[in-house]
Protein backbone atom coordinates (compact mmCIF):
# COMPACT_ATOMS: atom_id res chain seq x y z
CA UNK A 1 0.00 0.00 0.00
CA UNK A 2 1.24 3.08 -0.95
CA UNK A 3 0.11 7.30 -1.81
CA UNK A 4 -2.34 6.06 -4.99
CA UNK A 5 -4.20 3.56 -2.68
CA UNK A 6 -4.56 6.58 -0.18
CA UNK A 7 -5.41 9.21 -3.25
CA UNK A 8 -7.89 6.17 -4.83
CA UNK A 9 -9.65 5.69 -1.29
CA UNK A 10 -9.91 9.22 -1.25
CA UNK A 11 -11.18 10.14 -3.89
CA UNK A 12 -13.79 7.18 -3.88
CA UNK A 13 -15.20 8.46 -0.18
CA UNK A 14 -14.91 12.07 -1.09
CA UNK A 15 -17.28 11.33 -4.53
CA UNK A 16 -19.93 10.17 -1.77
CA UNK A 17 -21.29 6.90 -3.60
CA UNK A 18 -20.78 4.34 -1.55
CA UNK A 19 -22.29 1.12 -2.81
CA UNK A 20 -21.76 -0.41 -5.79
CA UNK A 21 -20.87 2.62 -8.64
CA UNK A 22 -18.61 3.87 -11.17
CA UNK A 23 -15.00 2.42 -9.93
CA UNK A 24 -16.86 -0.63 -9.93
CA UNK A 25 -17.43 -0.71 -14.25
CA UNK A 26 -13.84 0.84 -14.18
CA UNK A 27 -12.60 -2.36 -12.41
CA UNK A 28 -14.10 -4.75 -14.24
CA UNK A 29 -13.20 -3.09 -17.47
CA UNK A 30 -9.39 -2.72 -16.52
CA UNK A 31 -9.13 -6.37 -15.00
CA UNK A 32 -10.80 -7.62 -18.45
CA UNK A 33 -8.40 -5.48 -20.27
CA UNK A 34 -5.32 -6.87 -17.92
CA UNK A 35 -6.66 -10.27 -18.50
CA UNK A 36 -6.48 -9.80 -22.30
CA UNK A 37 -10.06 -11.22 -22.08
CA UNK A 38 -11.62 -9.70 -24.80
CA UNK A 39 -13.84 -12.78 -25.62
CA UNK A 40 -15.28 -12.90 -22.06
CA UNK A 41 -17.67 -11.08 -19.51
CA UNK A 42 -16.10 -10.03 -15.59
CA UNK A 43 -18.36 -9.62 -12.64
CA UNK A 44 -16.83 -8.38 -9.54
CA UNK A 45 -18.26 -9.25 -6.14
CA UNK A 46 -17.64 -9.04 -2.70
CA UNK A 47 -14.81 -11.53 -1.97
CA UNK A 48 -13.40 -14.60 -3.43
CA UNK A 49 -15.46 -16.74 -1.76
CA UNK A 50 -18.74 -14.97 -3.30
CA UNK A 51 -16.85 -15.65 -6.60
CA UNK A 52 -16.88 -19.11 -6.00
CA UNK A 53 -20.20 -19.64 -4.93
CA UNK A 54 -21.64 -17.61 -7.24
CA UNK A 55 -19.52 -19.40 -10.35
CA UNK A 56 -20.89 -22.68 -8.88
CA UNK A 57 -24.22 -21.86 -9.63
CA UNK A 58 -23.35 -20.25 -12.75
CA UNK A 59 -22.29 -23.67 -13.85
CA UNK A 60 -25.75 -25.21 -12.60
CA UNK A 61 -24.60 -26.98 -9.39
CA UNK A 62 -27.47 -27.50 -6.85
CA UNK A 63 -28.49 -30.28 -4.61
CA UNK A 64 -27.54 -33.68 -5.02
CA UNK A 65 -24.43 -32.56 -7.24
CA UNK A 66 -20.84 -33.27 -6.39
CA UNK A 67 -17.87 -31.36 -7.11
CA UNK A 68 -14.46 -32.53 -7.48
CA UNK A 69 -12.18 -30.53 -5.38
CA UNK A 70 -8.33 -30.93 -4.53
CA UNK A 71 -8.67 -31.78 -0.37
CA UNK A 72 -5.62 -29.21 -0.35
CA UNK A 73 -7.78 -26.50 -0.50
CA UNK A 74 -9.13 -23.46 1.20
CA UNK A 75 -12.07 -23.87 2.68
CA UNK A 76 -13.53 -21.16 0.77
CA UNK A 77 -13.88 -23.37 -1.82
CA UNK A 78 -15.31 -26.82 0.37
CA UNK A 79 -17.78 -23.50 1.88
CA UNK A 80 -18.82 -22.09 -1.64
CA UNK A 81 -20.08 -26.33 -2.44
CA UNK A 82 -22.08 -26.84 0.71
CA UNK A 83 -23.78 -23.32 -0.21
CA UNK A 84 -25.12 -24.70 -3.79
CA UNK A 85 -26.66 -27.40 -1.74
CA UNK A 86 -23.97 -30.12 -3.49
CA UNK A 87 -21.37 -32.22 -2.15
CA UNK A 88 -17.54 -31.62 -2.17
CA UNK A 89 -15.99 -34.84 -3.11
CA UNK A 90 -11.89 -34.36 -1.85
CA UNK A 91 -8.99 -35.22 -4.57
CA UNK A 92 -5.76 -36.01 -4.14
CA UNK A 93 -2.75 -34.19 -5.73
CA UNK A 94 0.34 -34.03 -7.30
CA UNK A 95 3.54 -34.31 -5.16
CA UNK A 96 5.38 -32.22 -8.02
CA UNK A 97 3.15 -29.20 -8.55
CA UNK A 98 0.78 -29.51 -5.61
CA UNK A 99 -2.27 -28.98 -7.99
CA UNK A 100 -5.14 -31.59 -8.42
CA UNK A 101 -3.93 -35.26 -9.37
CA UNK A 102 -5.85 -35.24 -12.81
CA UNK A 103 -6.14 -39.25 -13.09
CA UNK A 104 -7.31 -39.73 -9.30
CA UNK A 105 -9.67 -36.68 -10.30
CA UNK A 106 -11.33 -38.94 -13.20
CA UNK A 107 -11.53 -42.15 -11.37
CA UNK A 108 -14.07 -39.96 -8.92
CA UNK A 109 -16.42 -38.96 -11.10
CA UNK A 110 -19.60 -40.33 -10.48
CA UNK A 111 -23.05 -40.00 -12.58
CA UNK A 112 -23.98 -36.82 -9.52
CA UNK A 113 -20.33 -35.08 -10.40
CA UNK A 114 -21.21 -31.86 -12.07
CA UNK A 115 -17.57 -29.60 -11.84
CA UNK A 116 -14.62 -29.98 -11.39
CA UNK A 117 -12.36 -26.72 -9.03
CA UNK A 118 -8.97 -26.36 -10.83
CA UNK A 119 -7.13 -24.93 -8.50
CA UNK A 120 -3.48 -22.80 -9.03
CA UNK A 121 -1.00 -23.64 -6.38
CA UNK A 122 0.94 -20.70 -5.69
CA UNK A 123 3.35 -20.41 -8.41
CA UNK A 124 2.76 -23.63 -10.19
CA UNK A 125 -0.28 -23.20 -12.08
CA UNK A 126 -2.54 -26.69 -13.28
CA UNK A 127 -2.54 -28.36 -16.28
CA UNK A 128 -5.54 -26.97 -17.98
CA UNK A 129 -5.20 -28.30 -21.51
CA UNK A 130 -5.50 -31.64 -19.31
CA UNK A 131 -8.20 -30.38 -17.42
CA UNK A 132 -10.34 -28.99 -20.28
CA UNK A 133 -10.01 -32.43 -22.25
CA UNK A 134 -11.27 -34.33 -18.73
CA UNK A 135 -14.47 -31.98 -19.07
CA UNK A 136 -15.31 -32.70 -22.05
CA UNK A 137 -14.67 -36.39 -21.70
CA UNK A 138 -17.39 -36.42 -19.34
CA UNK A 139 -19.43 -33.21 -19.80
CA UNK A 140 -18.68 -31.35 -17.07
CA UNK A 141 -18.32 -27.39 -16.04
CA UNK A 142 -14.58 -26.27 -14.61
CA UNK A 143 -14.59 -23.82 -12.40
CA UNK A 144 -10.81 -21.97 -12.57
CA UNK A 145 -10.05 -21.27 -8.99
CA UNK A 146 -7.48 -19.06 -9.85
CA UNK A 147 -6.78 -16.74 -6.34
CA UNK A 148 -3.52 -17.10 -6.12
CA UNK A 149 -2.80 -16.88 -10.02
CA UNK A 150 -3.62 -12.95 -10.86
CA UNK A 151 -1.03 -11.68 -13.55
CA UNK A 152 -0.06 -15.23 -14.36
CA UNK A 153 0.81 -16.85 -17.94
CA UNK A 154 -0.43 -20.27 -18.97
CA UNK A 155 1.61 -21.21 -22.52
CA UNK A 156 1.44 -17.38 -23.10
CA UNK A 157 -2.09 -17.26 -21.98
CA UNK A 158 -3.27 -15.04 -19.24
CA UNK A 159 -4.94 -16.90 -16.83
CA UNK A 160 -8.71 -16.10 -16.59
CA UNK A 161 -8.50 -15.63 -20.65
CA UNK A 162 -9.42 -18.97 -21.67
CA UNK A 163 -11.36 -21.27 -18.53
CA UNK A 164 -14.64 -22.07 -18.33
CA UNK A 165 -15.47 -19.95 -15.71
CA UNK A 166 -12.79 -18.37 -13.67
CA UNK A 167 -12.28 -16.78 -10.41
CA UNK A 168 -9.97 -14.71 -8.52
CA UNK A 169 -9.68 -13.02 -4.93
CA UNK A 170 -8.77 -9.80 -3.27
CA UNK A 171 -8.93 -10.14 -0.46
CA UNK A 172 -6.01 -8.68 2.18
CA UNK A 173 -2.87 -10.84 1.61
CA UNK A 174 -3.46 -11.69 -2.73
CA UNK A 175 -0.97 -10.46 -4.99
CA UNK A 176 -3.61 -7.45 -5.69
CA UNK A 177 -5.83 -6.57 -2.95
CA UNK A 178 -8.99 -4.10 -3.14
CA UNK A 179 -9.10 -5.14 0.67
CA UNK A 180 -11.99 -7.43 0.07
CA UNK A 181 -13.06 -8.81 -3.33
CA UNK A 182 -13.47 -11.05 -5.77
CA UNK A 183 -13.88 -11.53 -9.68
CA UNK A 184 -15.25 -13.85 -11.83
CA UNK A 185 -14.88 -14.69 -15.05
CA UNK A 186 -17.44 -16.22 -17.67
CA UNK A 187 -18.17 -16.64 -21.44
CA UNK A 188 -21.63 -15.41 -22.08
CA UNK A 189 -23.81 -12.28 -22.06
CA UNK A 190 -26.21 -14.71 -20.16
CA UNK A 191 -24.25 -15.68 -17.32
CA UNK A 192 -22.67 -12.21 -16.70
CA UNK A 193 -26.59 -10.83 -16.26
CA UNK A 194 -27.44 -13.92 -13.64
CA UNK A 195 -23.90 -12.78 -11.97
CA UNK A 196 -25.14 -9.63 -11.72
CA UNK A 197 -28.91 -10.17 -10.53
CA UNK A 198 -27.43 -12.64 -7.90
CA UNK A 199 -24.72 -10.08 -6.52
CA UNK A 200 -27.90 -7.68 -5.99
CA UNK A 201 -30.07 -10.04 -3.97
CA UNK A 202 -31.79 -10.43 -7.10
CA UNK A 203 -32.59 -7.34 -8.00
CA UNK A 204 -33.13 -6.88 -11.91
CA UNK A 205 -31.41 -3.70 -11.00
CA UNK A 206 -29.32 -2.46 -14.16
CA UNK A 207 -25.25 -2.39 -13.54
CA UNK A 208 -25.08 0.01 -16.58
CA UNK A 209 -27.16 2.55 -14.63
CA UNK A 210 -25.31 1.71 -11.19
CA UNK A 211 -22.02 2.46 -13.26
CA UNK A 212 -23.03 6.18 -13.91
CA UNK A 213 -23.58 6.47 -9.88
CA UNK A 214 -27.10 6.14 -10.22
CA UNK A 215 -30.12 3.26 -9.21
CA UNK A 216 -33.25 2.50 -10.38
CA UNK A 217 -36.20 2.17 -7.98
CA UNK A 218 -38.69 0.14 -9.63
CA UNK A 219 -37.21 -3.31 -10.78
CA UNK A 220 -38.27 -7.07 -11.05
CA UNK A 221 -36.70 -9.80 -8.72
CA UNK A 222 -36.31 -13.65 -10.67
CA UNK A 223 -33.76 -15.70 -9.19
CA UNK A 224 -32.42 -16.10 -6.25
CA UNK A 225 -29.25 -13.61 -4.84
CA UNK A 226 -27.02 -12.53 -2.14
CA UNK A 227 -25.32 -9.60 -0.82
CA UNK A 228 -22.60 -9.82 -2.98
CA UNK A 229 -21.55 -6.53 -5.35
CA UNK A 230 -18.52 -5.23 -4.90
CA UNK A 231 -18.51 -1.18 -3.54
CA UNK A 232 -16.92 1.63 -4.78
CA UNK A 233 -14.53 2.03 -2.34
CA UNK A 234 -12.95 -1.05 -2.61
CA UNK A 235 -13.36 -1.18 -6.79
CA UNK A 236 -11.07 2.37 -6.26
CA UNK A 237 -8.24 0.53 -4.22
CA UNK A 238 -8.65 -2.32 -6.57
CA UNK A 239 -7.56 0.30 -9.59
CA UNK A 240 -4.50 1.58 -7.67
CA UNK A 241 -3.30 -1.61 -6.99
CA UNK A 242 -3.81 -2.59 -10.31
CA UNK A 243 -1.47 0.10 -11.88
CA UNK A 244 1.49 -1.25 -9.96
CA UNK A 245 0.98 -4.91 -11.39
CA UNK A 246 4.64 -4.19 -13.39
CA UNK A 247 6.69 -3.42 -9.82
CA UNK A 248 4.14 -6.42 -8.03
CA UNK A 249 5.13 -9.10 -10.33
CA UNK A 250 9.02 -8.11 -11.01
CA UNK A 251 9.36 -7.77 -7.40
CA UNK A 252 7.74 -11.05 -6.06
CA UNK A 253 9.21 -13.11 -8.79
CA UNK A 254 13.09 -11.35 -7.75
CA UNK A 255 11.71 -12.08 -3.98
CA UNK A 256 11.09 -16.17 -4.68
CA UNK A 257 14.39 -16.51 -6.63
CA UNK A 258 15.98 -15.34 -4.23
CA UNK A 259 14.75 -17.57 -1.24
CA UNK A 260 14.87 -20.45 -3.73
CA UNK A 261 18.64 -19.82 -3.97
CA UNK A 262 19.28 -18.91 -0.81
CA UNK A 263 17.63 -22.43 0.59
CA UNK A 264 18.84 -24.62 -2.46
CA UNK A 265 21.38 -26.42 -0.76
CA UNK A 266 19.62 -27.41 2.30
CA UNK A 267 18.71 -31.12 1.76
CA UNK A 268 15.92 -31.23 4.67
CA UNK A 269 13.96 -28.02 3.16
CA UNK A 270 11.94 -28.60 -0.68
CA UNK A 271 11.18 -25.43 -2.47
CA UNK A 272 8.71 -24.93 -5.02
CA UNK A 273 9.95 -26.36 -8.91
CA UNK A 274 9.67 -23.17 -10.46
CA UNK A 275 11.71 -20.70 -11.78
CA UNK A 276 8.76 -18.16 -11.46
CA UNK A 277 9.09 -17.05 -14.97
CA UNK A 278 5.44 -15.92 -16.14
CA UNK A 279 3.81 -16.19 -13.11
CA UNK A 280 3.21 -13.67 -10.29
CA UNK A 281 3.46 -15.70 -6.92
CA UNK A 282 0.87 -15.16 -4.27
CA UNK A 283 3.41 -16.77 -1.42
CA UNK A 284 6.41 -18.92 -1.10
CA UNK A 285 6.37 -22.00 0.34
CA UNK A 286 8.64 -24.75 1.44
CA UNK A 287 8.11 -28.27 2.59
CA UNK A 288 10.25 -29.59 5.81
CA UNK A 289 10.30 -32.94 7.65
CA UNK A 290 6.85 -33.32 9.54
CA UNK A 291 8.32 -33.70 13.34
CA UNK A 292 9.99 -30.52 12.83
CA UNK A 293 8.01 -28.17 11.31
CA UNK A 294 6.30 -26.68 14.60
CA UNK A 295 9.69 -26.24 16.33
CA UNK A 296 10.75 -24.10 12.88
CA UNK A 297 8.20 -22.45 12.89
CA UNK A 298 8.96 -21.50 16.55
CA UNK A 299 12.24 -20.79 16.23
CA UNK A 300 11.81 -17.90 13.36
CA UNK A 301 8.86 -16.67 15.78
CA UNK A 302 11.55 -16.21 18.42
CA UNK A 303 13.69 -14.02 15.94
CA UNK A 304 10.28 -11.98 14.47
CA UNK A 305 9.76 -14.05 11.42
CA UNK A 306 5.72 -15.23 10.98
CA UNK A 307 4.88 -18.18 9.23
CA UNK A 308 1.75 -19.54 7.75
CA UNK A 309 -0.07 -22.99 6.52
CA UNK A 310 -1.39 -23.05 3.52
CA UNK A 311 -3.33 -25.04 4.50
CA UNK A 312 -4.82 -27.92 6.67
CA UNK A 313 -6.24 -30.37 4.27
CA UNK A 314 -10.40 -30.34 3.45
CA UNK A 315 -11.06 -33.65 4.64
CA UNK A 316 -9.34 -32.99 8.22
CA UNK A 317 -12.13 -30.91 9.31
CA UNK A 318 -15.56 -32.07 11.53
CA UNK A 319 -17.58 -30.78 9.04
CA UNK A 320 -16.12 -32.42 5.57
CA UNK A 321 -14.82 -35.50 7.36
CA UNK A 322 -17.89 -37.58 6.05
CA UNK A 323 -17.62 -36.76 2.55
CA UNK A 324 -16.31 -38.96 -0.10
CA UNK A 325 -12.64 -39.20 -0.52
CA UNK A 326 -10.41 -40.64 -2.27
CA UNK A 327 -6.75 -41.79 -1.93
CA UNK A 328 -5.43 -39.30 -0.16
CA UNK A 329 -1.58 -40.28 0.60
CA UNK A 330 0.01 -37.12 -0.77
CA UNK A 331 -2.51 -34.16 0.44
CA UNK A 332 -1.84 -36.33 3.90
CA UNK A 333 1.69 -35.76 3.56
CA UNK A 334 1.70 -32.18 2.53
CA UNK A 335 -0.37 -30.68 5.04
CA UNK A 336 2.34 -31.85 7.57
CA UNK A 337 5.15 -30.46 5.24
CA UNK A 338 3.98 -27.26 3.96
CA UNK A 339 5.22 -23.54 5.73
CA UNK A 340 4.62 -20.79 4.09
CA UNK A 341 7.74 -17.91 4.32
CA UNK A 342 6.65 -14.37 4.66
CA UNK A 343 6.23 -12.75 1.20
CA UNK A 344 4.90 -9.57 -0.25
CA UNK A 345 5.51 -7.09 -3.41
CA UNK A 346 8.44 -4.56 -3.01
CA UNK A 347 10.27 -6.88 -0.21
CA UNK A 348 13.13 -5.57 1.30
CA UNK A 349 16.29 -8.25 0.38
CA UNK A 350 17.98 -7.48 4.10
CA UNK A 351 14.40 -9.28 4.79
CA UNK A 352 14.40 -11.81 2.57
CA UNK A 353 18.06 -12.99 3.72
CA UNK A 354 17.04 -12.94 7.46
CA UNK A 355 14.34 -15.14 7.27
CA UNK A 356 17.00 -17.08 4.81
CA UNK A 357 19.89 -16.75 7.66
CA UNK A 358 17.48 -18.33 10.49
CA UNK A 359 16.34 -21.56 8.56
CA UNK A 360 19.60 -22.23 7.61
CA UNK A 361 20.46 -21.86 11.44
CA UNK A 362 17.87 -24.08 12.52
CA UNK A 363 19.01 -26.80 10.31
CA UNK A 364 22.53 -26.42 11.44
CA UNK A 365 21.88 -26.19 14.83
Amino acid sequence: MDETDFQAARAALEMGWLGMGSYVGQFEEATRTYLEADDRHVVAVSTGHAALHLALLVAGVGPGDEVITPSFNNVADFQAILATGADPVFCDISDDTLCIDLERAEALISPRTKAIIAMDYDCILCDHDEVGRLAARHGLRVIHDAAHAFGSRYHGKRIGSFSDIAIFSFDPVKTITCIDGGLVVVRTEEEKRALQEMRLIGMGQPSTLMYQNRRAWTYDVNRLGFRYHMANLHAAIGLGQLSKMDTIERTRRAACRRYSEGLADLPTVRTPRSDFEGVVPFLYYIRVPPEGRDDLRGFLQERGIDTGIHWQPGHWFTLFKDCRKGDLKVTERVGHEILSLPLHSAMRDADLDRTVTAIRAFFDK
